[in-house]
């Protein structure tokens, strides 16, 4: 694991409106892994980043909270852990690096609660999935647990199921309404006018290099828009393919990539990295940036492709159905 321990990935969401504060404590203990540093990525608000070093198998972690907070936890190969982190809990993770569909969090209710159903899919088929995973928010729609369910489960899929989204979103919103809730739920009515056959709406933004983006600069035959963050390697790797694209195609293929890293710095350093040459939005406020609302995007990675009159004719698509779409477009 060496090297790429150095990208595990602690994604922190803000789920709550809670003001108690105090401290969150976190232990970790895992076979088949034994030193490594974990990255603490806050998604919302500042950004903030901690390192937390992982020795002999264990780590030790703890931090001051004013919020509840939904933590994923992203190993080097991507599978994920998610935990709640609240004001003065403390829990424990512990498993097997080899077997980590099988890492246990106790502590508290909530996380119990999360784990059951973690463990409990680890066997079922897709469909089998969907439907216990929209059991679990219909059985606990308070849960800060549901975000991540719902996210994984419903919204990160190809071809969303919408409408199943909205009915789950509403029971949740009507336990324990939230900033974030309320959030999601606007991004969705954003996505809802902004859909394949609808045109793309009036844009206008400042780029990492000064100039202003809009609208009217996407003529090309065909206009592609995607949003990716520097911490994201899916989302890196459609930019790097969308570099390949445009050297054959020119003028031909627009495109406009916004980035939400919190720091535009970090964003500036990738996009020269991996020479994105086209123009690039960072405004540093993350998913609060206006044009990510405008143009109804809500998971990283996503992608809007429209024609030379504006028309949306794809979104959502991803690795070689993204890349043929485009080409066949463009013959």
């Amino acid at each position: 694991m060496k090297k790429a321990l150095a990208y595990i990935l602690f994604t922190l969401i803000v789920v709550s409106c809670s003001t108690s504060g105090g401290t969150f404590r976190m232990k970790g203990k895992f076979k088949n892994f034994n030193q490594g540093e974990l990255l603490v990525y806050s998604l919302m608000g500042k950004g903030r980043i901690d390192t937390i070093k992982l020795t002999e198998g264990r780590f030790n972690y703890e931090v001051p909270l004013e919020d509840t907070l939904l933590l994923s936890v992203v190993f080097p190969n991507f599978s994920e852990i998610p935990v709640i982190a609240s004001p003065g809990a403390t829990l424990s993770m512990q498993g097997d690096a080899s077997h980590l569909r099988e890492v246990q969090i106790d502590g508290d209710e909530q996380n119990h609660l999360l784990t059951e159903f973690r463990l409990q899919i680890n066997e079922a088929t897709p469909p089998e999935i969907e439907k216990m995973a929209a059991d679990f928010i219909t059985a606990h729609p308070e849960s800060h647990g549901c975000l991540y369910v719902l996210n994984k489960y419903f919204l990160l899929k190809n071809n969303a199921p919408y409408a199943k989204v909205y009915d789950l979103l509403t029971k949740m919103q009507k336990a324990a309404p939230s900033r974030l809730t309320a959030q999601l739920s606007s991004q969705l009515s954003g996505l809802k006018r902004v859909n394949v056959g609808d045109r793309l709406p009036k844009i206008s933004a400042k780029t990492i290099s000064g100039t202003t983006i809009s609208t009217a600069d996407l003529n090309g035959d065909v206009n592609v828009i995607t949003i990716w963050s520097s911490w994201n390697y899916e989302s890196q790797g459609i930019q790097r393919q969308l570099h390949r694209l445009k050297k054959k195609y020119g003028q031909r293929l627009q495109l406009l990539s916004i980035c939400i890293d919190g720091n535009p710095a970090d964003c500036r350093q990738t996009a020269r990295r991996d020479s994105l040459t086209w123009p690039v939005v960072c405004d540093g406020q993350m998913w609060e940036t206006p044009i990510v609302s405008q143009l109804g995007f809500f998971a990283i990675p996503d992608v809007i492709i429209a024609d030379r009159s504006g028309r949306i004719t794809a979104r959502q698509l991803a690795g070689a159905a993204l890349y043929d779409e485009i080409e066949k477009k463009l013959k």
